[in-house]
């Protein structure tokens, strides 16, 4: 019987099943406490970590190759390195593509490939006239910023958390080879206030642990947005998809139909054959 919550995948067999196949897993901590330290965590903190040098050499290819190729567009070379621009960025985006694969679970088509009329020149014309290959320069120029500040925001929380968490552990640092008693909150020329006293190493650690466990999700929101500039500026645009899913849908009334013509034509020639 199917629910709100979805359809039923229970057989004669055995009980519910997950989408896999697999009974659905059961934890014992919540969501909130083992966020932390589930692969999906890491998996994304990887994303962010990886989108700042990435977006920083496809934002400085892609301004120098457009700029180069809008400033010499009075002379012939300009047209072919503006294009050669283009095909440069539709490349980064296919790299973007599958890290949004592997690293935040994705579901983002490859758009169709850009086909000319024949030579060189029809190529780049179709470089240049393809919505598509604007779409990821517009990529490359947007999301240099944006995984700036994820960066930032990201490795503070995560370094901070940790940092805090762990103090206990690593306070003996301080006065071993920095001769003060703690980290120091305030200081002036006639008082410094030290993080030193177990009631105030065991309230940084209950900072730091909720900084740790709010983390995973501060990410994960700042992912959502990587998740939609993928899925808008990379993939295929709505019409392809649609386009594309017609297509699908006439090749299976198609087949459908010679294969009830088949079956038609087989009952024919067997009752023949009877009579």
């Amino acid at each position: 019987m199917a629910t709100a919550y979805g359809p039923d995948t229970r057989d004669h067999h055995g009980p519910a099943t997950g989408a896999e196949g697999y009974p659905p897993a059961k934890h014992l901590l919540p969501a909130a406490l083992r966020a932390p330290f589930e692969a999906r965590a890491w998996r994304e903190l990887a994303y962010v970590l990886l989108s700042l040098p990435i977006s920083v050499v496809l934002f400085c290819f892609a301004v120098t190759m457009v700029s180069l190729g809008l400033g010499m567009l009075i002379t012939f070379l300009g047209v072919p390195i503006l294009a050669a621009g283009l095909v440069m960025c539709r490349g980064f985006g296919a790299v973007e593509r599958g890290r949004a694969r592997g690293l935040l679970r994705l579901d983002v088509a490859d758009p169709a490939p850009v086909r000319g009329q024949g030579g060189l020149m029809s190529w780049v014309g179709a470089v240049l006239k393809s919505g598509v290959s604007w779409r990821h320069l517009l990529y490359a120029v947007l999301h240099m910023p944006w995984a700036t500040f994820a960066f930032t925001v990201a490795v503070t929380f995560w370094a901070y958390g940790w940092a805090a968490f762990t103090y206990p552990l690593w306070r003996w640092v301080f006065p071993a080879y920095a001769g003060v008693d703690g980290i120091q909150l305030y200081g002036d020329r006639t008082h410094q206030v030290y993080l030193d006293s177990p009631f105030e190493m065991a309230v940084t650690s209950a900072f730091g642990l909720a900084l740790v466990l709010v983390t995973p999700w501060i990410i994960r929101g700042l992912v959502s947005v990587d998740r939609v500039m993928v899925l808008g500026l990379l993939g295929p645009s709505r019409l392809a998809t649609r386009v594309s899913e017609l297509e699908s849908d006439r090749g299976v009334v198609v087949d459908t139909a010679a294969a009830d013509l088949r079956r038609i034509e087989r009952d024919l020639h067997d009752g023949a054959q009877a009579r």
